[in-house]
């Protein structure tokens, strides 16, 4: 019988939910897609940090085309209420207009961030502005985006490793995990 790998990060438990070689295979199917679209073009692909970072790594590693690459922040500025927040994209230095544009999500689950940025890049007119995640949530989905490119779908649930933490712990883990829920 194998032992069930876990990891404790602060106060909560997480059981291994994809492998290294399993996601590594999801990024692969992704390039796939990214290198079909993209013949002949030359796309600027714009991580969001801090969760993308590893996937972004990966996935260029895959890409068979010519790409330029333009890291960005999503900053959000709390009003005098809680639930007035502008969020603002920082670090896009490249002029976009006519360019193909892929933004790079670790995850997408209520879609709220992307649904506040992508107006912000339609607005510098690129030729084209789509979205590649390696993880989305359908069940946690609150705002009417698209996710152009999908690693896959996963349930409502919280994940660490590969990019993605836990109040800033288990980025560095080449698994993902998926939290123990305490009965």
């Amino acid at each position: 019988m194998d032992m069930e790998k876990l990891v404790k990060l602060g106060d909560k438990s997480f059981r291994l939910y994809k492998s290294e070689s399993e996601i590594l295979a999801l990024v692969r199917a992704v390039a796939q897609l990214i290198n079909a679209d993209y013949i002949g073009r030359r796309p600027l692909i714009v991580p969001v940090l801090n969760g993308s970072f590893m996937f972004a790594a990966d996935l260029l590693k895959e890409l068979k085309l010519d790409c330029e690459l333009s890291f960005v922040k999503v900053v959000s500025y709390h009003g005098t209420q809680s639930n007035n927040n502008a969020t603002t994209l920082i670090g896009l230095n490249q002029n976009i207009e006519g360019r193909h544009v892929i933004i790079v999500e670790d995850i997408v689950d209520s879609g709220h961030t992307l649904s506040k940025i992508l107006p912000q890049l339609q607005l510098q007119n690129p030729a084209s502005l789509k979205v590649a995640a390696l993880l989305t949530k359908p069940l946690a989905l609150r705002a009417d985006v698209k996710v152009d490119y999908v690693g896959i779908e996963i349930p409502n649930d919280f994940i660490v490793g590969y990019g993605l933490d836990y109040n800033g712990l288990g980025r560095n883990l080449r698994d993902i995990y998926q939290v123990i829920e305490e009965e």
